[in-house]
């Protein structure tokens, strides 16, 4: 699978359709496979943990959550076929896998929370087969706990919710201990499926102002939200000196 490098993370260059046929082909597998979807801030991340990049780069599928990353891989002359977001991504496999025989388990969220979006998203997408959930609230000593319920529910596809980067931490430390054949890093989607938290509109997102949309409501991100100016001066000096 071709890959571009974006401050030595490397991203799958894919589209949302290629990487939804992807993961329909690891479900007919054997194996595990973990799918994270980093924006700019989790690359900017990845910058000052080598843990969490190397974590990132042996993910089986790592694609570009944000019009930034996007941008930063025009700038760099090495552009990504299209943006591919965690929640597009996982409505995307609602969708397809509908009515047929593969289960997905919710992790994440505060308590409450997954069971909320396990409804609407039976609701919503019919005859998904939604195996169980569990809050992302959970303590050390109840991850055994945890895993023996994802387990026992027979599940294919894991969605895990605990926000960037602890679910990249977490998939890559008990992926192995899992049954399921795919792992996937979702953020706030489960807060999304479950009312919680609101999505920007179609448009603002297709303009590349879903950053501005999140930092008008959660002011308190402001912080977090320096590593966007940062890594797009990161970008231009790349560009610019061929680092």
């Amino acid at each position: 699978m071709d890959r571009v490098n974006i401050h030595g993370v490397n991203i799958s260059n894919i589209t949302i359709r290629e990487a939804v046929e992807k993961i329909q082909e690891w479900i007919s597998g054997n194996s595990i496979h973990s799918v994270y979807t980093p924006n700019a801030e989790i690359i900017m991340q990845a910058q000052r943990d080598p843990e969490l990049k190397n974590i990132l780069n042996n993910a089986g599928l790592l694609t570009p959550d944000g019009a930034g990353v996007v941008l930063a891989s025009r700038i760099l002359k090495t552009p990504l076929k299209s943006k591919v977001s965690g929640i597009d991504l996982v409505k995307n496999l609602f969708e397809t896998f509908s009515g047929k025989n593969v289960g997905f388990y919710i992790l994440g969220g505060r308590p409450g929370v997954a069971e909320i979006a396990a409804v609407n998203i039976m609701e919503k997408y019919g005859k998904v087969k939604i195996k169980g959930y569990y809050n992302g609230y959970f303590s050390p000593e109840e991850e055994d706990h945890v895993i023996d319920l994802i387990n026992q529910s027979g599940t294919d596809i894991l969605i895990v919710g605990l926000g960037a980067p602890k679910q990249e931490f977490w998939i890559h430390r008990n992926m192995y201990r899992l049954s399921c054949k795919v792992c996937i890093g979702v953020g706030g989607s489960i807060d999304i499926f479950a009312g919680k938290a609101t999505l920007a509109p179609e448009i603002i997102r297709k303009l590349g102002f879903e950053w501005l949309f999140r930092l008008i409501r959660e002011p308190r991100r402001y912080k977090r939200m320096m590593d966007l100016p940062r890594f797009i001066i990161l970008t231009y000096k790349k560009r610019i000196f061929k680092k």
